[in-house]
């Protein structure tokens, strides 16, 4: 390659790479500071993302976001070994990708962020009276009896990838004609092939903003997948807070006509209220381990198994950077959001009861 020729290629590259940089960050900021931007990009252009790049990559039988995330691998290392004569070259190459990466997640997930949360939609005329220390005990008693109910359903083995797949649409379908802010096109699920590179970093699912792909960890223990693929599918919906997708799959599973689906639903609650009982009234939450079936209690066990295997450095890198990314998106209380889905499950618990 040529000085002139590279130079050229540099400067279009350069300016590619400005035009994307410059759309990415324009979409952020206008989500942070226009008021109303979020919320009219929520309703009007993600939409026919989902629909368009969405319905492309969901006619992939695989997770088109682990196979882009192998290759653009291989072409970092190919684009270096090939251009490393050529600095100013290679550098720019690497902008324009970083760059385009950047306004992909901008338009696929970034600016979701600051739309309308979920939660204001749901609290609309729901009881929003303050939960007690009752309240709580009285959730987890009746989540053990729903976890027991729906241990009795279950058939004893595992639906198949692709019956799960069309479940977990079915539930959020079926939610969304109570709540039609979760009405659309949702394109199935994918299990990551190698899933052990969620599992080391101790993740059982990811939405991919680039390909508009909801993605789950196929190498958990069975029980975690169904609220999975429909926490994910709540990402790809557009609602990005982690509490909510959280509360929204507990709405979806605890609904849904499939029991493998109920039972999720119900013991992925179970564990949520379970965790928040168990710092203030320990032999409450002993008493109501105690009273869940059997075959739960060695799932629970295996859980906890097959996440101990995976423990280190790499899990708490990968905890470190997930709490940064929530607290830039404006989650200011990072991973601790996850455990606020249990004040949205007493709002729902009450007016259940």
């Amino acid at each position: 390659m040529n000085r002139d020729s590279s130079r050229k290629q540099t400067r279009l590259l350069l300016g590619a790479g400005g035009v994307f940089l410059g759309l990415g960050a324009g979409l952020l900021a206008a989500a942070r500071r226009a008021e109303g931007f979020a919320a009219w990009y929520a309703d009007v252009v993600y939409p026919v993302l989902v629909g368009s790049i969405g319905w492309f990559f969901g006619l992939f039988p695989v997770s088109a976001a682990e196979i882009f995330l192998y290759l653009l691998l291989a072409g970092l290392l190919l684009t270096a070994a090939r251009l490393w004569r050529h600095p100013h070259l290679l550098a720019s190459v690497l902008f324009f990708g970083a760059s385009f990466l950047l306004f992909l997640y901008a338009a696929g997930c970034g600016v979701n962020y600051y739309r309308r949360p979920f939660s204001s939609y749901y609290l609309e005329g729901a009881d929003r009276e303050t939960a007690g220390d009752e309240d709580l005990r009285a959730l987890c008693a009746w989540l053990t009896e729903q976890v027991g109910e729906a241990r009795k359903e279950l058939s004893g083995e595992t639906a198949p990838y692709e019956k799960l797949r069309e479940k977990g649409v079915a539930a959020m379908e079926a939610l969304a004609e109570e709540y039609p802010v979760l009405g659309g096109f949702y394109p199935k699920p994918k299990p990551v092939l190698v899933s052990r590179i969620l599992s080391v970093q101790q993740c059982s699912g990811i939405y991919s903003p680039f390909t508009i792909e909801a993605n789950y960890n196929r190498d958990m223990v069975p029980y975690n997948i169904p609220h999975t693929i429909c926490h994910e599918l709540s990402h790809l919906r557009g609602f990005m807070r982690e509490d909510e997708a959280n509360f929204i799959a507990y709405l979806a599973c605890l609904n849904a006509a499939d029991a493998e689906f109920r039972y999720s639903g119900c013991l992925l609650g179970w564990i949520y209220a379970g965790n928040a009982l168990a710092r203030f009234d320990w032999e409450e939450y002993r008493r109501l381990y105690g009273e869940l079936p059997e075959e739960t209690r060695a799932e629970l066990a295996e859980n906890s198994r097959f996440w101990a295997r995976y423990e280190g450095r790499t899990a708490e890198i990968a905890n470190q950077v997930n709490d940064a990314y929530l607290k830039a998106n404006g989650q200011a209380e990072g991973i601790k959001t996850y455990g606020r889905v249990v004040d949205l499950m007493l709002v729902d618990f009450r007016n259940r009861n």
